[in-house]
């Protein structure tokens, strides 16, 4: 195997961090709108976690699509 298909093979590893981002805060919300239809009371003091996970999973994905690139043009 050469330098060049080892780059292609380690950054499609890597993109697969997007992929998993978007699960993640798909599951942030969801969780949030399940606590939030149980007890709509606490939902406004929940708000703030829910942008917190949305932020952490955010920049997970967002962490994995540089490393992406930095293995293919690095």
């Amino acid at each position: 195997m050469d330098l060049e298909a080892a780059k292609m093979i380690g950054a499609g590893l890597a993109a697969i961090g997007a992929g998993m981002a978007a699960l993640g805060v798909g599951n942030v919300f969801g969780s949030f709108l399940e606590s939030a239809l149980r007890n709509p009371g606490a939902a406004d003091g929940q708000q703030g976690r829910l942008f917190i996970g949305f932020a952490a999973a955010e920049l997970l994905g967002l962490l994995a699509f540089v490393v992406a690139m930095i293995i293919l043009f690095v």
